[in-house]
């Protein structure tokens, strides 16, 4: 089956491409590495002809409220018209575990295309996800000098490759709308996570946490992060992630 992959070469995108094809299935790339720009369209007229279906794993890095939802309002919209224009009988979508219940600026953006692919031309899946083991490597890198800031909070961290499994193990199947959520199967403060990866990356940093005021912050910190409902548990830990990590370092 040709299979369109939105953003397939991202870090879940491209284990997502992988995913599809050793299970013979013929991925076709949306990016912008590709010569696809989602957020303007460009590029994209013919890309999914003969694509029977979509999986989108678009992402932008602008955490405050208006890039956020301008990006996904705008590559979501342009996404599903053609998709809908191509005869795609159905588009697979990654967002987060607890988007709902944190007001800040990214989840306004994954809200923002949760609500246009139900409301869109094309019969839908929608896999929420926590968040993944690799979350607190951003902040490690963007450090400057020996601190790293981060925020307060309680994740339940998955595998990557975990998500894009069952990604593709939606292909083929019917829409199913909300599907059950996945998460990993330990609960971590995130800041721990953080030091943890310093460590494996055998680097010298000091891990400074941070609550977010107010509501965002309370919520962050009392588990609004974390599935509250029945949900699918991945297997891979943390610790497994690390160890990769120390054999890189």
């Amino acid at each position: 089956m040709r299979v369109a992959v939105a953003g397939g070469t991202g870090l879940v995108g491209a284990l997502v491409v992988h995913e599809l094809a050793a299970r013979g299935h013929d991925p076709v790339v949306l990016a912008r590495s590709c010569g696809v720009d989602l957020t303007t369209g460009a590029g994209l007229a013919g890309r999914l002809d003969g694509c029977a279906e979509v999986v989108d794993v678009t992402n932008v890095g602008a955490v405050r409220k208006k890039p956020a939802v301008g990006f996904f309002a705008a590559a979501t919209r342009n996404l599903l018209d053609a998709a809908a224009e191509a005869g795609v009988r159905h588009v697979v979508a990654l967002s987060i575990v607890g988007v709902d219940e944190v007001d800040l600026g990214y989840y306004f953006g994954k809200r923002k295309q949760e609500e246009l692919v139900r409301e869109g031309p094309v019969p839908w899946t929608i896999l929420r996800a926590t968040q993944f083991h690799e979350f607190p490597e951003p902040f490690v890198d963007g450090a400057r000098g020996p601190f790293v800031v981060v925020p307060q909070e309680l994740s339940q961290p998955v595998s990557a490759g975990e998500v894009a499994r069952a990604l593709a193990d939606s292909v083929g199947r019917e829409p199913g709308g909300y599907a059950r959520p996945l998460a990993g199967p330990e609960r971590l403060q995130m800041a721990d996570m953080t030091r943890r990866l310093v460590k494996a990356r055998g680097a010298r940093k000091i891990v400074v946490p941070v609550r977010l005021p107010g509501a965002v912050g309370r919520a962050m910190t009392g588990g609004a992060l974390l599935p509250k409902e029945d949900h699918a548990q991945g297997e891979r830990t943390f610790a497994e992630y690390l160890r990769r990590v120390a054999a890189r370092a």
